[in-house]
């Protein structure tokens, strides 16, 4: 790191918390502290703002799969190896996907009972998650495959727009406890007009697998454009972002002019942890400030104070008609009263 530049990539970030702490920077345990020093401070600078940084906003387009009806399937009371007849599960659609998946459902003979897909074996074989429920097997019967739940981007850590999924297509989004009491069985298909962020458990790595579940489910293939946070704050050389900084070359997704307040940060966490004395308060004080002046920078587009202020004549107008008195109006505007003042004071 040159010493009249900025703090550009982890090497300078790490090195530079260590100068100013005066530890020796080649202790390769003093090292690795330093750097989780800095990763912490980078997520919690991002956490502290709800991330609302311009440099963490993306956008993506999620692609719909139709409904699949194609064949018959055969199944016995009791089990879940479902067989189809001219199926073509695994074969793939125009769309390069394949007709069926396991992240779809399906219902049998047009009954009400919706059963997940555990794995699709093949283009006539699937095994369900649930054991099939009927009076009788199913032989040669209809069936629909749907999907009302979809993976998010790799990348996705939350929606700008708390309210809504996709403001193109005004999609509002609803909790998840709301949702599964006004929707509890996904068997009505249409136009997606509400969804919810639903977490499955991780299955083959320890990475969170978030998924937008939508209702009605999609009736056809639709694309629906999205914009969310980032959980990306690193640039590796190569360019493919990732969540933390590993290599010395990797460098923050924060702009460069803001970087040395991740040391700050970081500088801060160290003498609390190690120090316990009075820099840590002074040096949070010096983070608190450069915070305060970046979240100033970057709020484009808005102001500290309302620019449009509100007209009163109208209001004060109608205050006073019809109910006004020979003794002035029943009521005022912008008293004590309005102003929740204690007027015995």
């Amino acid at each position: 790191m040159s010493a009249t530049t900025q703090v550009t990539d982890f090497s300078d970030l790490y090195t530079d918390l260590q100068n100013r702490v005066r530890v020796a920077t080649s202790i390769t345990a003093t090292e690795n502290q330093a750097k989780r020093y800095i990763n912490s401070a980078l997520h919690d600078i991002h956490m502290n703002y709800d991330y609302r940084y311009a440099w963490t906003e993306r956008s993506a387009v999620l692609r719909t799969h139709a409904p699949y009806t194609t064949g018959t399937v055969s199944v016995s009371v009791g089990s879940t190896a479902l067989a189809g007849s001219s199926t073509l599960w695994i074969t793939d659609n125009s769309y390069g996907e394949d007709n069926a998946r396991t992240t779809g459902k399906l219902t049998i003979s047009g009954g009400t009972d919706i059963y997940r897909i555990s794995t699709v074996t093949d283009d006539t074989n699937i095994v369900l998650t649930d054991r099939y429920v009927a009076s009788a097997a199913a032989s040669g019967a209809t069936y629909t495959y749907f999907e009302d739940e979809y993976a998010l981007a790799s990348d996705f850590l939350r929606p700008i727009d708390m309210q809504f999924f996709s403001q193109a297509w005004t999609i509002p989004l609803v909790s998840r406890l709301e949702f599964r009491r006004a929707y509890p069985r996904p068997n009505v298909s249409g136009r997606p007009a509400v969804a919810s962020i639903i977490d499955l458990a991780t299955s083959s790595s320890t990475t969170p697998r978030r998924l937008i579940k939508f209702y009605p489910y999609p009736s056809d293939v639709f694309l629906i454009p999205y914009n969310y946070v980032s959980s990306y704050l690193a640039r590796p050389s190569a360019g493919v972002e990732q969540a933390a900084l590993s290599s010395n070359s990797d460098e923050p997704i924060m702009p460069l002019r803001y970087r040395h307040i991740i040391v700050l940060h970081a500088l801060y966490n160290w003498f609390r942890d190690k120090r316990d004395d009075q820099r840590s308060q002074e040096v949070k004080a010096e983070y608190t400030d450069a915070m305060l002046r970046m979240v100033a920078d970057v709020e484009i587009g808005t102001h500290n104070k309302a620019q449009i202020q509100p007209r009163l004549g109208g209001y004060w107008g109608h205050a006073r008609r019809p109910y006004a008195s020979a003794s002035g109006s029943r009521y005022s505007v912008n008293d004590s009263f309005d102003r929740l003042e204690d007027r015995n004071r």
